[in-house]
């Protein structure tokens, strides 16, 4: 690992901080190893899921969670090192936690709908499809980070009076929940997780800290 001086070195003092995203390229490869890896011996369904209409359009909401992650990590690194720190603390905690469970608990989800229409939409899905198996949904770390990343914001000092990015981070988050099942890439259940999960580590950083 570079240690603080080097990482000065390289990209100067004020944005040594950002090197800590390597973290999130190790844990996507450990991701990746574990989705080759893992066999699934739970299927993750429940009766609520059959009455969620597939709506193809949500997954713009969906893929514009590589955008809300990246978005919430630069702002707050160039804005704020502490609310950056606990970010990516929150963040690499979820996801932790996550393929723990995954290797412990392997899952699946329930066999998703069978795409035959080719309009933009569609396509996008499909590809997801193509692209993310069926194994390791529970929890969500789509749910769990969606909601690190709103919490974070919310918490920010230099955000305190921005009732309209607040509102938008809001509107993004709910957002992106909801097409994790509108597009049945998710169980209910796998939402559900995340969100206990994202309270949980919720707790650890922003709560306990204050009451010590």
């Amino acid at each position: 690992m570079i240690n603080e001086e080097t990482a000065e070195r390289i990209i100067g003092k004020k944005y040594s901080h950002f090197l800590w995203l390597f973290i999130f390229l190790a844990l996507t490869i450990w991701f990746g190893y574990l989705k080759k890896t893992i066999v699934p011996k739970h299927i993750i369904y429940c009766s609520l899921d059959y009455y969620i209409p597939f709506v193809k359009e949500f997954v713009v909401a969906y893929l514009f969670w590589f955008a809300y992650m990246s978005i919430g990590l630069l702002y707050l690194g160039l804005k704020s090192k502490k609310d950056f720190y606990k970010l990516v603390l929150f963040l690499a905690s979820c996801m932790s936690i996550s393929y723990i469970i995954f290797i412990i608990y392997p899952n699946a989800q329930f066999p998703r709908p069978i795409i035959t229409k080719r309009d933009i939409f569609s396509r996008m899905v499909s590809f997801i499809y193509s692209i993310d198996g069926t194994n390791n949904v529970f929890p969500s770390i789509h749910v769990a980070n969606a909601i690190g990343v709103h919490a974070s914001l919310i918490n920010c000092d230099i955000l305190k009076n921005s009732g309209k990015v607040k509102t938008a981070s809001f509107i993004a988050m709910i957002a992106i929940c909801a097409s994790t099942v509108l597009i049945k890439q998710h169980s209910i259940i796998d939402v559900a997780g995340g969100v206990v999960l994202a309270f949980i580590v919720y707790i650890f950083i922003y709560k306990i800290p204050k009451t010590q």
